[in-house]
């Protein structure tokens, strides 16, 4: 089985180099100058010209690059399954879709699923890292399709932000929310929510942020003793490892599996953002 996902899932170079998975990279605009994100520029990067106060563009993948894909995929013969980005934050699903479509067209044989995962970041990046887990397992393909979909629909995201400012420019909080938060160090607490990304609480502070969090990481997520937590970070280790060691006093998890939060969603958050995601009840 052939996996593809995209650089929505904020997993690290290294991942692609090491395992088999096709990464359709979006693209990053810095400066004047566009890179293929994990690619062609770096998160120390990313997170520079943010600090620098530079304001970072991203477009999705295009059609033709995924033509392409799709039509080598069908040449093989093999089986593919393209874990996408929420297409509630990006077009690129929609584009794949598009693309499988018409290289239907010449290649009927094509054999291709595509699941519009409704994550983002690691939450996303979680379920590719499970595809890789049941290739290597053998596991038939509808099953591991039908798998990887029913993870996908019972991922749980929770995100708390560094700067408010980055989510007014998004139009997720008024400017002058932005503003009062800023003064008054409020910290908002976010989920997906069918593929967006929505606020749901707000809390002063990220010590109380984080309580928080692990208090819905208990009500949504139950026993986590089987389970995998994923936290991805927006170049803040210090802030990652704080975090981190706080689930593992309260909660007890299987593992806990750490990224940096890449361009495509670094450019909208911003600095001294903490993700966490984990599958639900």
């Amino acid at each position: 089985m052939k996996i593809y996902t995209d650089s929505g899932s904020d997993l690290p170079k290294s991942f692609f180099d090491n395992e088999e998975v096709h990464l359709f990279p979006l693209r990053v605009l810095v400066k004047g100058v566009e890179y293929d994100d994990i690619i062609g520029i770096t998160t120390d990067q990313v997170y520079a010209a943010i600090a620098e106060g530079e304001q970072l563009k991203t477009s999705q993948v295009s059609l033709e690059v995924f033509i392409n894909a799709f039509e080598e995929l069908a040449k093989s013969g093999e089986e593919g399954v393209y874990i996408a980005f929420s297409s509630e934050l990006s077009g690129t699903c929609q584009t794949a879709i598009l693309a499988k479509n018409q290289v239907l067209e010449s290649y009927p044989n094509l054999k291709l699923e595509i699941i519009d995962t409704k994550c983002a970041s690691f939450g996303q990046g979680l379920v590719v890292k499970e595809a890789v887990r049941l290739n290597k397992f053998g596991i038939e393909f509808n099953e591991a399709v039908e798998k990887l979909t029913a993870m996908a629909n019972s991922m749980e995201h929770l995100f708390t932000v560094g700067d408010l400012n980055h989510l007014a420019k998004g139009g997720r909080v008024s400017k002058a929310s932005a503003f009062m938060g800023g003064l008054l160090n409020i910290k908002p607490i976010l989920n997906m929510d069918d593929g967006k990304l929505v606020p749901i609480e707000k809390t002063r502070g990220f010590k109380k942020a984080t309580q928080r969090m692990i208090a819905l990481m208990k009500e949504r997520g139950g026993d986590f003793s089987n389970k995998v937590v994923g936290i991805s970070h927006s170049n803040d280790e210090e802030l990652m490892l704080e975090i981190k060691a706080a689930i593992a006093d309260s909660l007890h998890p299987k593992a806990i599996e750490t990224t940096t939060i890449g361009a495509v969603i670094g450019a909208h958050v911003g600095r001294g953002t903490i993700a966490i995601f984990f599958t639900g009840q």
